[in-house]
Protein backbone atom coordinates (compact mmCIF):
# COMPACT_ATOMS: atom_id res chain seq x y z
CA UNK A 1 0.00 0.00 0.00
CA UNK A 2 0.98 3.62 -0.78
CA UNK A 3 2.55 5.57 2.08
CA UNK A 4 1.59 9.18 2.01
CA UNK A 5 4.31 11.30 3.99
CA UNK A 6 2.87 14.70 5.14
CA UNK A 7 5.30 17.48 5.47
CA UNK A 8 4.45 20.81 7.29
CA UNK A 9 5.92 23.68 6.54
CA UNK A 10 7.19 26.65 9.10
CA UNK A 11 5.41 25.80 12.27
CA UNK A 12 4.13 23.04 11.53
CA UNK A 13 -0.03 22.47 10.91
CA UNK A 14 -2.39 22.75 13.49
CA UNK A 15 -5.05 20.63 14.11
CA UNK A 16 -7.43 22.77 11.64
CA UNK A 17 -4.86 22.41 8.73
CA UNK A 18 -5.70 20.38 5.54
CA UNK A 19 -2.84 18.15 6.08
CA UNK A 20 -4.20 17.46 9.66
CA UNK A 21 -7.19 16.60 8.37
CA UNK A 22 -5.70 14.24 6.57
CA UNK A 23 -3.68 12.43 8.74
CA UNK A 24 -6.95 11.86 11.05
CA UNK A 25 -8.41 10.16 8.06
CA UNK A 26 -6.39 8.72 4.80
CA UNK A 27 -4.74 5.24 5.70
CA UNK A 28 -1.71 5.06 5.40
CA UNK A 29 -0.16 8.03 6.51
CA UNK A 30 3.00 8.85 8.09
CA UNK A 31 3.37 12.80 9.26
CA UNK A 32 7.06 13.84 9.56
CA UNK A 33 7.70 15.60 12.63
CA UNK A 34 10.90 17.83 12.91
CA UNK A 35 12.61 19.01 15.89
CA UNK A 36 12.62 22.75 14.31
CA UNK A 37 9.40 24.01 13.22
CA UNK A 38 10.17 27.73 13.88
CA UNK A 39 14.16 28.11 12.70
CA UNK A 40 14.83 25.16 10.79
CA UNK A 41 18.10 24.23 9.38
CA UNK A 42 17.50 22.89 5.60
CA UNK A 43 20.38 20.03 6.07
CA UNK A 44 18.27 18.83 9.37
CA UNK A 45 14.91 18.64 7.48
CA UNK A 46 16.52 16.76 4.30
CA UNK A 47 17.95 14.24 6.46
CA UNK A 48 14.81 13.90 8.39
CA UNK A 49 13.09 12.99 4.90
CA UNK A 50 16.22 10.74 3.76
CA UNK A 51 15.68 8.52 7.01
CA UNK A 52 11.79 9.01 6.44
CA UNK A 53 11.93 7.69 2.93
CA UNK A 54 14.60 4.96 3.60
CA UNK A 55 12.11 3.42 6.13
CA UNK A 56 9.33 3.21 4.00
CA UNK A 57 10.28 2.60 0.77
CA UNK A 58 9.99 4.01 -3.00
CA UNK A 59 5.54 3.24 -2.62
CA UNK A 60 5.67 7.00 -1.06
CA UNK A 61 3.51 9.88 -1.90
CA UNK A 62 4.75 13.09 -0.54
CA UNK A 63 2.67 15.70 0.19
CA UNK A 64 4.18 19.02 1.32
CA UNK A 65 3.14 21.72 2.20
CA UNK A 66 5.21 25.66 2.61
CA UNK A 67 8.90 25.52 3.01
CA UNK A 68 8.22 21.54 2.96
CA UNK A 69 7.86 22.20 -0.87
CA UNK A 70 11.37 23.61 -1.22
CA UNK A 71 12.32 20.42 0.70
CA UNK A 72 11.44 18.13 -1.54
CA UNK A 73 13.48 19.74 -3.95
CA UNK A 74 16.71 19.98 -1.95
CA UNK A 75 16.11 16.32 -1.00
CA UNK A 76 15.56 15.03 -4.73
CA UNK A 77 18.94 16.92 -6.11
CA UNK A 78 20.72 15.27 -3.43
CA UNK A 79 19.10 11.79 -2.98
CA UNK A 80 19.68 8.45 -4.82
CA UNK A 81 16.25 7.06 -3.49
CA UNK A 82 13.03 7.63 -5.54
CA UNK A 83 9.20 8.26 -4.51
CA UNK A 84 5.56 7.48 -6.25
CA UNK A 85 4.93 11.27 -6.37
CA UNK A 86 4.97 14.40 -4.53
CA UNK A 87 1.85 16.84 -4.22
CA UNK A 88 3.59 20.22 -3.77
CA UNK A 89 1.06 22.83 -2.20
CA UNK A 90 1.85 26.42 -1.63
CA UNK A 91 5.60 26.71 -2.24
CA UNK A 92 6.99 29.06 -0.36
CA UNK A 93 9.44 31.65 -1.56
CA UNK A 94 12.39 31.47 0.50
CA UNK A 95 13.97 33.89 -1.90
CA UNK A 96 11.02 36.73 -0.95
CA UNK A 97 11.21 39.52 1.36
CA UNK A 98 7.95 38.14 2.69
CA UNK A 99 9.60 34.55 3.73
CA UNK A 100 10.31 34.15 7.56
CA UNK A 101 13.44 35.66 8.80
CA UNK A 102 15.25 32.59 11.06
CA UNK A 103 15.54 29.37 9.01
CA UNK A 104 18.85 28.95 7.59
CA UNK A 105 20.29 27.01 4.29
CA UNK A 106 16.93 27.36 2.30
CA UNK A 107 18.23 29.92 -0.52
CA UNK A 108 18.75 29.67 -3.59
CA UNK A 109 15.45 28.31 -4.29
CA UNK A 110 15.86 24.55 -5.89
CA UNK A 111 15.10 24.77 -9.69
CA UNK A 112 16.34 21.02 -9.97
CA UNK A 113 14.03 18.84 -12.08
CA UNK A 114 12.16 16.26 -9.88
CA UNK A 115 12.85 12.50 -10.91
CA UNK A 116 9.14 11.62 -9.79
CA UNK A 117 5.63 13.44 -11.27
CA UNK A 118 5.08 15.98 -9.21
CA UNK A 119 1.82 18.19 -8.64
CA UNK A 120 2.28 22.24 -7.53
CA UNK A 121 -0.54 23.69 -5.90
CA UNK A 122 -0.92 26.89 -5.88
CA UNK A 123 -3.16 30.13 -4.66
CA UNK A 124 -3.86 33.95 -6.07
CA UNK A 125 -3.29 35.26 -3.06
CA UNK A 126 -0.64 33.81 -1.40
CA UNK A 127 1.90 35.71 1.08
CA UNK A 128 4.59 33.90 0.35
CA UNK A 129 4.64 33.48 -3.16
CA UNK A 130 3.40 35.13 -6.14
CA UNK A 131 1.47 32.80 -8.52
CA UNK A 132 4.12 33.66 -11.44
CA UNK A 133 6.60 32.43 -9.40
CA UNK A 134 5.09 29.24 -8.07
CA UNK A 135 4.06 28.58 -11.41
CA UNK A 136 7.96 28.74 -12.45
CA UNK A 137 8.83 26.43 -9.72
CA UNK A 138 6.50 24.06 -11.31
CA UNK A 139 7.71 24.53 -14.64
CA UNK A 140 11.90 23.43 -13.31
CA UNK A 141 10.64 20.65 -11.43
CA UNK A 142 8.85 19.06 -14.27
CA UNK A 143 5.74 19.40 -12.19
CA UNK A 144 2.01 19.61 -13.18
CA UNK A 145 0.40 23.54 -12.53
CA UNK A 146 -2.63 23.74 -10.78
CA UNK A 147 -4.07 27.11 -9.44
CA UNK A 148 -6.84 27.17 -7.33
CA UNK A 149 -7.40 30.71 -7.16
CA UNK A 150 -7.39 33.45 -4.28
CA UNK A 151 -6.97 30.82 -1.49
CA UNK A 152 -4.19 32.43 0.75
CA UNK A 153 -1.52 30.31 1.69
CA UNK A 154 -3.94 26.89 1.22
CA UNK A 155 -3.25 26.42 5.19
CA UNK A 156 -5.94 26.44 8.60
CA UNK A 157 -6.25 30.34 7.54
CA UNK A 158 -7.69 29.46 4.27
CA UNK A 159 -10.47 27.60 6.28
CA UNK A 160 -10.46 24.45 3.37
CA UNK A 161 -11.31 21.91 5.95
CA UNK A 162 -10.68 18.29 4.92
CA UNK A 163 -9.96 19.90 1.46
CA UNK A 164 -11.80 17.32 -1.16
CA UNK A 165 -9.99 19.33 -4.21
CA UNK A 166 -6.54 18.34 -2.71
CA UNK A 167 -7.42 15.17 -2.30
CA UNK A 168 -8.76 14.77 -6.05
CA UNK A 169 -5.24 16.03 -7.24
CA UNK A 170 -3.12 13.47 -4.65
CA UNK A 171 -5.96 11.10 -6.34
CA UNK A 172 -4.89 12.44 -9.84
CA UNK A 173 -1.07 12.39 -9.10
CA UNK A 174 -1.34 8.97 -7.70
CA UNK A 175 -3.73 7.50 -10.84
CA UNK A 176 -5.81 5.54 -8.08
CA UNK A 177 -8.46 6.29 -5.97
CA UNK A 178 -6.41 6.07 -2.89
CA UNK A 179 -6.67 9.05 -2.23
CA UNK A 180 -10.84 9.14 -1.85
CA UNK A 181 -10.74 6.22 0.61
CA UNK A 182 -10.93 7.43 3.97
CA UNK A 183 -10.78 5.45 7.59
CA UNK A 184 -13.19 8.00 9.29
Amino acid sequence: MTKIVILPGLYDSGPEHWQSHWERTLPAIVRVAQRDWETPAREEWVAMLERTVAEHGPDVVLVGHSTACALIAFWAAQTSRTVRGALVVAPSDTEAPSYPKGPTGWTPMPTNRLSFPSTVVASTNDEYVTIERARSFAIAWGSTFVSIGDAGHINSASALGDWPRGRELLAELLGTPLALHTTA
